[in-house]
């Protein structure tokens, strides 16, 4: 490991191209609750972020200023979203109920939630494997597990970002977009990190671009996966992951 502390993509354009440069490389593996086991590398993942980004271009119009409002848990998918709202210059608000959203994407909808009356309104299924959500979606609402497979491997025309407006939206002080590279400055490089989900999702995902901004890669785990490896009788299953893993470093709770 290198003591120097690397420099930080700039935004999100220039994080993927990092994690592109070694296309095959895994950067994201996801521990479910329920022994799912989720690998993504760097073009797989730029690949989800694309689709991702155009459809909420495309479909929602979404661009700088709109506020999408991410109630989603510590999951893979919550990385992906969040990627692509920022490539599409908008506003990912997380953890707090102060900003009025333009757009909410949520792994748990009301089901009597109606559209056309509030915010455009994205449901996301959790399982890796699913093509639509296991129960209907409320009227008007977007079946993201369907819908973002229909769109683009390539990006799309995209709002260009603006400096001032706002990237991360927390109960905490917000980010700004000028503010990104120095929010994921890593710590370190190609570290392969195993990191714990956290209900502090905000302060997770700074962990994991943190990780991703250093040219590194991770494996995340469920809530409930990293309950388990942290208990004092779990030490020989936990060093097996480690070893398998080749993880560098372990954060079983966020920092």
């Amino acid at each position: 490991m290198t003591s120097t502390r690397p420099s930080a993509p700039s935004d999100v354009d220039t994080l993927l191209r990092l994690l592109t440069a070694d296309p095959g490389r895994p950067r994201l593996t996801w521990y479910g609750d329920d022994g799912e086991r989720v690998e993504l590398s760097g073009a797989v993942l730029e690949n989800w972020v694309n689709k991702t980004t155009n459809l909420l271009v495309e479909e929602l119009d979404v661009g700088p200023g709109t506020r999408v409002a991410l109630d989603l848990p510590a999951h893979w998918r919550t990385v992906l979203w969040t990627l692509a709202t920022w490539r599409a210059g908008a506003s990912a608000v997380v953890g707090t109920d102060e900003v009025e959203p333009d757009v909410v994407v949520t792994s748990r909808p009301d089901p009597s939630a109606a559209t056309g009356r509030g915010p455009a309104l994205v449901v996301v299924t959790l399982a890796a494997l699913a093509r639509r959500a296991p129960d209907p979606v409320p009227p008007g609402a977007i079946d993201a597990a369907a819908a973002v497979m229909t769109y683009g491997d390539r990006l799309g025309w995209v709002p260009p970002a603006e400096a001032a407006q706002t990237a991360l939206g927390t109960s905490g002080t917000p980010v700004a977009h000028a503010e990104l590279a120095a929010w994921w400055t890593p710590d370190d490089e190609r570290e392969r990190v195993l990191l714990g989900a956290s209900p502090d999702v905000a302060g997770w995902l700074r962990d994991v671009c943190r990780t991703l901004a250093g040219d590194g890669s991770l494996v995340l785990l469920s809530p409930a996966r990293a309950t388990h490896l942290a208990q004092p009788g779990s030490g020989d299953e936990l060093a097996r992951l480690v070893a398998g893993e080749r993880i560098t470093r372990t954060v079983l709770g966020t920092t």
